[in-house]
Order: C-alpha cells, then structure tokens, then sequence
C-alpha cells in the first residue's frame, strides 16, 4: 500500500514537472535557452519542453521592429552654432543569440552610437546644410548604425532626426528672414496682379477701340454705298427722261412753251438783271440745239453708267 502511494505521488511529481516545463513561444518572438549555464539553443514559435533543472529560459527577445525614442542631444554645427537634436531609431533583432550575449545593454548602446554619429554628421555642416539637409543626415546616420549594429544582432531599418531647435537668437533671426520673404513675396505677387490687370484694361480698350473703328468704317463703306445708289437712280431717272422726251418726237411749240417756262424761273431769281433774246423763236432754236447737245451727253453718260453696272 505504502508502495503505491508512492508511485502515485512520484506520478503526480513527474507529471506536475512535464506540465510546468511545457512551454509556448508567441509569434514573432524567440528565446534563449542555456543548459546548465551554457548556451543551449534559440526557441522559435511554437512548443517546446525543457528539461526540469536543466534548462532554462535566459532572455525572450521580440523580433518585432521596435522604435527608440532618444532624448535631445547638443551637437556643434561647423560654423559654431550648438543646438539640440533629437532622433527616432527604427529597428529589428535578426539574430536573437547576438541580440542576448553580443553587448550587455543594447538599447543603451544604439543610443550613445546614434549621439555620436550624429554628432560627427552635423559637426561637418554648417547651419543652413543642417536645416536644409535633413535627408542626408537620416541616410549617413542609418548606414552608419546599421552597419555598427551588425555585431549585436540588430538590424537598424531608419532613423529619423524629429526636431532641430537652433538657440533662441538664432530661431528669431530666423523668424525675421522668413518674415521678410513672405512679406517680398506678397508684394511681388501684388505687383504682379497689377502689372496683369493693366495689360489686361489696356488689352480691353484696344479691343474696344478696334471695334469702334470697324463700326465707324462700317457705316462710312454703307453710307457711301447708299449714295452712290441714290446718284444712280438719280443718273438712270435723267437717262429714261431724255428717253422718253426723244421717243416723244416733241414740237418747236412744246420747246418754246418750256421756253417761256424756264424764262419765268429765271424771272422768279434773285439775279438783278436779266438778259432776254429780242427774239424769242432764236432763244427756242438755241434751247433745241441745245436739248440735242445735252441729250447726245447724257445719253453717253447713261449708256457708260450701264456699262459700269454690269
């Protein structure tokens, strides 16, 4: 009896051992297994059993990529001018073991390397190359560390410098710079909307005057059309007259009567004296040698117009 209770407790002991030394590693972690003070092994995800009093686990380590803020460092620029800089560190454990036995206090020591680095960087360049230059020093401040870091099983993805805070008199003068940019670059942004906008009025009334011109020879080429249509007519209305006067055949009566009719206006003038043929029938020979000169005339002229209008 006694011998079975002591096998049942050497089970429970045994199995209470097994169940205790169980154990589960998480994704994207390893641990770091020494036997009896030596190293052992690197556990990767997944389960896993060490021996009782034999094994055990000496550092768990996350191979997650980590980020390491660091406290503001003072660096001296090459003109001389101190100001604080503070970085931001990427990185990633590739080699668990290297990670654990390569340097006591890793964290620590990527912090004194990225100062360093940082300060032999920016001790190279001058205020303007700092400010402006950010770019370069995250690319020589990365290589820099990751190939340092190899040995300790660190991979350094990036680094970023978060903020440069020059000295206060410095950040004014700035300040003031700036200030003075912004208020050129208003006035010549201003200048220039003025300059635009008077090319832009002066372009307005050329146009317009162009316009009023075209308007005024318009009307000019219409109306000078319009009476030379109205002379014609005029011209035309003579010619189909004296037509008509030479198709009619008219009698020495009919001339002498338009005669007295034209002796009668000359008599309703103005003038002071007149001067009237002693011989009337003469002054009727004279108007029909006269109504023939002008019907010969104004026949050419008529019959020139016609030729002009086709």
């Amino acid at each position: 009896m006694v011998f079975i209770m002591f096998l049942l407790f050497l089970l429970i002991v045994i199995l209470v051992l097994v169940v205790t030394n169980i154990c589960v590693v998480p994704q994207a972690n390893a641990w770091i297994i020494e036997r009896l003070g030596k190293y052992a092994g690197t556990w990767d995800a997944g389960l896993h059993v060490k021996v009782p009093f034999i094994d055990r686990v000496v550092k768990k380590v996350s191979l997650k990529e980590q980020v390491a803020d660091f406290e503001p460092q003072p660096v001296i620029t090459k003109d001389n001018v101190t100001m604080m800089v503070d970085s931001v560190v990427f990185f990633s454990i590739f080699d668990p073991k290297s990670f654990a036995y390569g340097v006591e206090r890793p964290i620590a020591a990527i912090e004194n390397l990225s100062a360093t680095t940082l300060r032999n960087i920016v001790g190279s360049m001058t205020l303007d190359e700092t400010l402006t230059g950010r770019d370069q020093i995250n690319g020589q401040i990365t290589s820099i560390l990751d190939e340092a870091t190899d040995k300790y099983g660190i991979k350094v993805s990036r680094v970023e410098v978060k903020n440069i805070d020059p000295p206060k008199s410095i950040k004014e003068a700035m300040e003031k710079q700036m200030k003075a940019e912004r208020e050129k670059r208003e006035a010549i942004l201003t200048a220039e909307g003025k300059k635009q906008s008077a090319i832009t009025m002066a372009e307005g009334e050329k146009e317009s005057a162009i316009l009023r011109a075209d308007a005024v020879r318009e009307q000019r080429i219409r109306e000078a059309e319009g009476e030379a249509e109205a002379l014609l007519a005029v011209e035309r209305a003579r010619a189909e007259a004296i037509k008509l006067i030479n198709e009619a055949d008219p009698s020495m009566k009919y001339l002498q009567l338009r005669s007295f009719e034209a002796a009668e206006k000359m008599a309703d003038g103005n003038a002071t004296k007149i001067v009237v043929p002693s011989d009337l029938s003469n002054l009727a020979g004279t108007l029909m040698a006269l109504k023939e000169s002008m019907t010969a005339e104004e026949t050419k002229e008529a019959e020139t117009s016609a030729f002009g209008d086709r």
